[in-house]
């Protein structure tokens, strides 16, 4: 990968290695479930499980973790998920082999009777084939981490999650049924479609790819032509897992593109989205960009510099639409580090060393912060988040080690379903 200057070095080495702890100490080890949140009684978020288990293969090779810690945290969990209910009972863990958003962290039951959710338990699988793929030894304990995740994916009921559809629902509830919502648009459902496609025993057709696709959106914004999605998440989250440099599906080979490209691009239009300021918020600039989904001040409205703004809670923030209250998430841009090191770096720079925003912090950055938004504590500084989160964390340290080696891409490479459903998807050219 890059050659990386050696104050850049120690910079993603340590924010790497302190993303890092939040899977180390944010989890009940005793099932393996990872907490949403960093606040009190929070549960724990399936998705956050998978990026855990991927994140441990990388603690590995980094020495964050040794190999025996891994397997026994790995074990934990896909032991929780084989024996766990499932079963159309409100109070069980999952259905038809997929899992609810949200379970307790003691119990391992359903939360808040949220939904059975298809693209978290996407991430959730995810995670549990990047543990299989990397123990490959031939002891007792990386046998059984290997058989667990190949029986738990296999069980995933991928055709059902159709509800007759072409398109995958975004969930499903016990009391009502499906949610009246589909994966439609480019959004983080990339990594579904790919695992439903791949799978052996209920597999997604090559139809409910074509329909996926077919409702993209294609756009040009400040002068970058590309596949859009406002929350620049979406641009990373299927990308832990998979590399798309030089691969294409037929939607990218008509446009002669591939899918990393297309998120160096989102990349650029973000940070070129702050530059111009079109709301003119607080701090925005070359080196303080990237809206996403994360936390946020509100829900609130105040008076700034003598107009109202609308400020937002946990929300899915983009460009170049909105919504923008002025919320800058750090991870994001750490998450873009393999599309574009020559933005990311600096800004990454700059929010450490002129934001402050990894002082008397054990987790590396603070989820996000908002200048604008008149804080009582600190008027000058603005809003900070509390919390960590994490579907922040991960990221973090999976992109950062694709950035690095590219270990986790090419591990994922040796994932025969990954491999099957890139083929079925229409996936050609580059190292398939």
């Amino acid at each position: 990968m890059e050659r990386i200057a050696k104050n850049h070095q120690d910079m993603i080495d340590l924010l790497q290695r302190q993303s890092f702890q939040y899977f180390v100490h944010e989890v009940n080890l005793s099932n393996g479930l990872v907490a949403d949140k960093t606040k009190s009684g929070w549960p724990a978020s399936i998705a956050a499980v998978g990026l855990a288990l991927s994140a441990y293969t990388v603690g590995v090779e980094r020495g964050f973790l040794s190999r025996d810690e891994a397997i026994a945290r790995t074990l934990a969990v896909l032991r929780f998920f084989w024996n766990s209910p499932q079963g159309p009972d409100p109070e069980a863990s999952g259905y038809k082999g997929f899992y609810y958003h949200f379970l307790d962290m003691s119990t391992g039951r359903r939360a808040w009777s949220c939904e059975l959710s298809t693209v978290d338990t996407a991430l959730l699988l995810a995670g549990m084939l990047s543990a299989a793929a990397y123990f490959k030894q031939d002891s007792e304990d990386e046998h059984e981490i290997r058989t667990l995740a190949d029986s738990l994916y296999r069980r995933t009921d991928w055709q059902w999650a159709r509800n007759g559809r072409a398109t995958v629902a975004q969930g499903w509830k016990p009391e009502t049924g499906f949610l009246p919502y589909e994966w439609k648009g480019y959004d983080e459902g990339l990594i579904l479609y790919l695992l439903g496609l791949g799978s052996p025993t209920f597999p997604l057709s090559s139809e409910s790819y074509s329909a996926w696709t077919s409702s993209y959106k294609w756009r040009k914004i400040y002068g970058y032509e590309y596949l859009h999605a406002a929350p620049l998440f979406i641009h990373q989250l299927s990308h832990v897992w998979v590399d798309f440099r030089g691969i294409q599906d037929l939607f990218m080979r008509e446009k002669q593109l591939d899918y990393f490209e297309n998120s160096r691009r989102a990349t650029f239009v973000q940070r070129e989205y702050a530059i111009r300021n079109p709301l003119d918020f607080v701090g925005y600039g070359d080196l303080c960009w990237g809206l996403t989904a994360g936390d946020g001040p509100g829900p609130a409205t105040a008076s700034v510099r003598g107009r109202e703004i609308e400020f937002f809670g946990y929300v899915a923030r983009g460009i170049p639409d909105g919504p923008d209250d002025g919320t800058i998430a750090p991870w994001s841009v750490a998450s873009s580090l393999p599309f574009a090191p020559e933005i990311v770096l600096p800004s990454l720079k700059h929010f450490i060393d002129d934001v402050k925003l990894k002082d008397s912090n054990p987790y590396g950055f603070r989820a996000s912060f908002n200048r604008t938004f008149p804080h009582p504590q600190d008027a000058a500084g603005g809003w900070v988040s509390q919390w960590h989160f994490g579907l922040n964390q991960g990221p973090i340290v999976l992109m950062v080690e694709n950035y690095r080696s590219g270990f986790l891409w090419r591990l994922m490479r040796g994932c025969p379903y990954l491999i099957q459903g890139l083929r079925r998807a229409g996936f050609t050219s580059g190292w398939l």
